[in-house]
């Protein structure tokens, strides 16, 4: 038929410690790229000239206090932190199991440590921008963008290999 494959279960590894059991949630990365219209004479209508990634962002909420992850915030480097996000998506046809991994570097912009209540659940919110990014499904790499490096390779193939080599590096 072609159903598509549903999260099942995920991990969160921040610099190879599994949050196991602690995180119930994880925004992935928005990925978008930088567009400007350009028009001019002679053309009917406008193009989209891409001008390379926007910003990007990982967002996760611990279920409470996890110390390991508040001690990175304030890092001083923009790669400070890993965060990889193992998933496992699942087919409703088959049953197969894709293994979905997501990992990121960067550096904590805000913890929204929420409310405190006696007697109420908590919920603490980090959001970090990321100067890297790479997607894999089933140990294939599907998407790496490295922002300090120049880096951008989508399946397999680097996509700015010559604007890197047209400005020497």
């Amino acid at each position: 038929m072609g159903l598509p494959r549903k999260l099942k279960d995920f991990i969160l590894f921040q610099d190879g410690t599994s949050y196991m059991g602690q995180v119930p949630e994880v925004t992935l990365p928005k990925l978008s790229r930088k567009m400007e219209e350009y028009r001019a004479g002679g053309m009917s209508g406008p193009v989209s000239v891409d001008f390379g990634n926007e910003a990007i962002q990982l967002e996760w909420s611990a279920g409470g206090l996890i110390a390991s992850a508040l001690q990175h915030y304030g890092a001083s480097s923009h790669g400070a932190v890993q965060l990889r996000f193992a998933g496992a998506y699942q087919e409703d046809d088959d049953g197969t199991v894709a293994a979905v991994e997501v990992v990121v570097r960067g550096r904590y912009k805000e913890v929204d440590m929420g409310t405190a209540k006696m007697g109420d659940d908590t919920t603490h919110k980090y959001t970090m921008p990321c100067s890297y990014y790479k997607l894999m499904i089933d140990g294939a790499t599907i998407i790496e963008l490295d922002f300090m490096s120049g880096t951008e390779i989508m399946g397999g193939v680097s996509r700015n290999d010559a604007v890197r080599r047209a400005i020497g590096m």
